[in-house]
């Protein structure tokens, strides 16, 4: 089980990569696009990444971004929310 601040690490780690695409996950959970428990789900798949400190550092280096890096594990949702 995850600690609370690994917990809220990756949270924020999911936040920022969500900001990066432009994607705004509360709007897109009141509009009915995605659910607090997939949005819940995501942060729990960042849990298991093997390289956060290289997405904090890939995060810290753009404003906006086409795409996720290629190893994120939350890309396929990152790409449904997207704005086309």
């Amino acid at each position: 089980m995850q600690n609370r601040e690994q917990l809220k690490r990756h949270a924020d780690l999911v936040d920022r990569m969500a900001t990066v695409r432009g994607i705004d996950l509360e709007e897109q959970a009141l509009r009915g696009n995605v659910s607090i428990d997939e949005i819940t789900d995501a942060v729990f798949s960042c849990t298991n990444c093997t390289n956060p400190e290289h997405c904090q550092q890939w995060l810290n280096g753009r404003d906006s971004a086409p795409a996720t890096p290629e190893y994120c594990r939350n890309a396929d949702l990152f790409s449904a929310l997207a704005p086309k």
